[in-house]
């Protein structure tokens, strides 16, 4: 008989859920991960962390207040790494506790250290003394997640030269900085140190941004961000970058030098299986270091499901959380239904980016016909009292049965104000429904109700001449 009925290497978002979700069924639990990765890349070093410091920036350096108080308006004029991250510390330990607490809760036995597979069924756990155990289980969830890609070109030092990683670990806020890569966690990292007042120069070799994204949304952080003095370098490689005693020297294909306190490398991220031995379980990670999987997040071997970011797109913790509860229903024979297909978007730049649906060049791509509903913050009540006169909420609506194929928000709030459009769709609401619900007054959720009027409005006029 095995020791465990589900063993879970990793306790990030997926890992986590997974072995919740198997506890709640009545099985045997376990996890293993580093003593002080608990909680995972998620809540060390990726979205806890990063989301915490933003929040810390915008409150020190009362950005978001400007449009009210003037543009020289700022909480505190010299804001140290100290101020920083005093706050994340906080944020980080109160989550490693919930998540200690849950674990225990269910009785799930936590072990500190690595694990790597000795054959399908048994993982070796290398404990901090160097002393290995065996553990046996029925099943065993893969949840290792991922660590920042590194080119080989370049030395990374872990304080002017870094990753997405260590970013976090800066001794102060850097005036200058290059950032090589126009992703998610780049632009995230450049809006944030741009608020902090670091002269920020992007660097990416596509010919923009955020591709996924609305253009015109794309458009308006854009400005948003020159207006912080971002420089944008499209379409641009990085050929070397040289340590200096007085900082870097970023060195492009074109000839270009851009001199910086600091350069930070957001080149994507790889798949953390090296250590895995997965040769042994008979598996095998791609070049990226990712596992395939099937519908229910099982491997090429039945018993083991692997979930989260090491599995690859869309590497979310939203996503991988579902994914964990899942694979541990599937492999506990509990009936669950699918993920939706609807999966809400949240990019935290400064001002915050959220969608659901398909944008308006998928739809044009597709030849589906729309028609756009817009709400922007400066007409709301809310937007005024808040301060925000940017934000913006977008409707893409289907004339044929009036139903949404799209919803975009760009400003405050507007990663939590998208559930509202997601649960129109993914419940097959109309656009009617959002002209006829009423909505608190004043709040920013009724631009919903402004952005379907204009949708429908311009609905109408087609149908006038059409008649």
């Amino acid at each position: 008989m095995p020791d465990f009925d589900m063993l879970v290497i990793g306790s990030g978002p997926g890992g986590q859920k997974a072995a919740i979700a198997a506890a709640k069924l009545g099985r045997r639990v376990a996890v293993v991960d580093r003593p002080d990765m608990v909680g995972g890349v998620s809540i060390h070093t990726g979205t806890i962390p990063s989301k915490t410091l933003r929040e810390a920036v915008l409150y020190l350096t009362g950005l978001t207040q400007r449009d009210l108080y003037g543009q020289s308006y700022r909480l505190k004029e010299d804001i140290t790494v100290a101020d920083l991250t005093a706050r994340t510390q906080h944020v980080v330990g109160r989550e490693v506790d919930v998540i200690r607490s849950q674990l225990s809760r269910n009785h799930v036995s936590l072990y500190a250290g690595t694990g790597h597979f000795i054959d399908p069924h048994t993982v070796a756990l290398r404990e901090v003394t160097g002393h290995e155990r065996l553990l046996t289980a029925e099943h065993i969830v893969i949840a290792t997640g991922t660590r920042p890609a590194r080119p080989a070109s370049v030395e990374f030092d872990g304080r002017t030269i870094m990753d997405s990683d260590n970013v976090l670990a800066l001794e102060r806020v850097p005036r200058s900085m290059v950032i090589v890569g126009a992703g998610v966690i780049g632009m995230e990292y450049a809006s944030m140190f741009a608020a902090l007042g670091s002269k920020i120069t992007v660097v990416e070799k596509r010919a923009g941004m955020l591709d996924m994204c609305d253009v015109e949304v794309i458009e308006s952080l854009k400005y948003h961000l020159r207006e912080l003095a971002v420089t944008f370098r499209f379409g641009e490689t990085v050929a070397a970058v040289e340590r200096h005693p007085r900082g870097t020297l970023t060195i492009l294909e074109s000839g270009k030098k851009i001199p910086a306190d600091a350069v930070m490398y957001s080149a994507g991220r790889q798949g953390l299986t090296d250590e895995l031995d997965l040769d042994k379980a008979g598996l095998a990670a791609d070049r990226r270091g990712r596992i395939t999987v099937d519908e229910h997040y099982r491997t090429e071997v039945p018993h083991i499901y692997a979930v989260g970011d090491v599995i690859g797109f869309p590497a979310l913790a939203a996503t991988s959380m579902e994914q964990g509860r899942a694979a541990a229903y599937h492999a506990c024979g509990e009936p669950v239904g699918q993920m939706h297909n609807l999966q809400p978007i949240g990019i935290y730049t400064i001002p915050e980016i959220s969608f659901v649906g398909r944008t308006e060049d998928q739809l044009t791509e597709d030849r589906v016909p729309f028609e756009v509903g817009i709400s922007r913050y400066r007409e709301l009540a809310r937007g005024q009292i808040i301060g925000d006169s940017h934000g913006m909420l977008k409707l893409l609506v289907s004339p044929e049965d009036r139903t949404l194929l799209g919803v975009h928000c760009f400003g405050t709030g507007a990663t939590e104000l998208i559930h509202i459009g997601q649960s129109v769709m993914g419940c097959g609401g109309t656009v009617d429904y959002l002209v006829d619900a009423v909505f608190n007054y004043p709040t920013l959720a009724e631009s919903y109700k402004v952005a379907a009027l204009d949708a429908t409005n311009r609905l109408r006029q087609i149908d006038r001449i059409g008649d």
